[in-house]
């Protein structure tokens, strides 16, 4: 089936996206000594997409993927995961956002032990409601608004205006007049002009992910029997009657905090040894 104009029109969006976001991100990439993977040929993988694997072994596509001791020819450790999407309508916005959801998150559990930030670029129509729901999953969100992505081609004579009603023959003009365009990259700049402060935001949070590392780990193993009391007067009567001298009882559980610089902490319990050093192994 041949691939309708709206549907080119929409890929058009998304390439200006990527063309918009990449020389930042390559720039980013060299402030920080990391590896900028995208689409396109690479040594240390086969074909041009930019895919990774979840714990389940569910590859999914990306548009972007920081690594640090990445290079053209050996895969990294990926630091930051990267999405960018379009979607003129809003009833399609929180669709979109959930489908997002579920090709990063994966990988960032997977990949705990490198922090890796998780990150989307969205242009468009998006409610609020699915922009807080991504930003309450821990996402850092960049949002390219319509009125502002039409007003970017406008500067250069494209009406990239479109609504349900628009003809198919409309859709072709616009894309004939943006492969028409000898230089691309001045829209995408527009759109960065008209959004400063959001690409400003995004890209200091992502920094600020970048440069976050463990500050210390502490371990507290808990020997004795564990109290539950059913209110706070029950819970200090417990204290008080409680003795500090008691012999030595057996170890009830490990408790593991980590604390990182940016004051971000995991905390985790365990009744084994085992999976206390294998849940920390799993930093390294």
């Amino acid at each position: 089936m041949a691939e309708s104009p709206a549907h080119k029109f929409g890929q058009m969006i998304g390439d200006l996206l990527e063309l918009a976001l990449e020389p930042h991100l390559q720039k980013f990439a060299r402030k920080h000594k990391l590896y900028l993977d995208k689409k396109g040929e690479r040594k240390a993988r086969s074909g041009k997409k930019v895919s990774w694997t979840d714990a389940n072994n569910n590859k999914h596509d990306l548009d972007f993927v920081l690594e640090r001791g990445g290079t053209e020819n050996k895969i990294g450790i990926p630091v930051a995961f990267i999405e960018s999407a379009w979607r003129r309508y809003t009833k399609h916005s929180r669709n979109k956002a959930q489908e997002i959801q579920s090709a990063v998150l994966p990988l960032a559990t997977k990949y705990k032990s490198s922090s890796p930030f998780v990150g989307v670029v969205l242009a468009g129509e998006f409610t609020q409601g699915a922009l807080t729901q991504l930003k309450s999953l821990g996402f850092g969100v960049l949002y390219f608004p319509y009125e502002s992505v039409v007003k970017a081609f406008a500067k250069f004579g494209i009406n990239a205006a479109s609504d349900e009603k628009t003809a198919e023959a409309d859709f072709r003009k616009k894309i004939e007049s943006w492969n028409k365009l000898p230089n691309k990259e001045d829209v995408a700049k527009e759109l960065l002009k008209l959004n400063k402060k959001g690409v400003d935001e995004f890209l200091s949070s992502l920094s600020d992910s970048v440069s976050r590392y463990i500050e210390r780990i502490i371990i507290l193993p808990l020997h004795g029997q564990e109290n539950i009391s059913n209110s706070v007067t029950e819970a200090i009567d417990f204290l008080k009657k409680y003795s500090e001298d008691k012999p030595k009882l057996p170890l009830s559980k490990y408790e593991i905090i980590i604390k990182y610089n940016t004051g971000d902490r995991i905390e985790a319990s365990f009744k084994d040894k085992k999976d206390s050093i294998k849940f920390l192994e799993s930093y390294i």
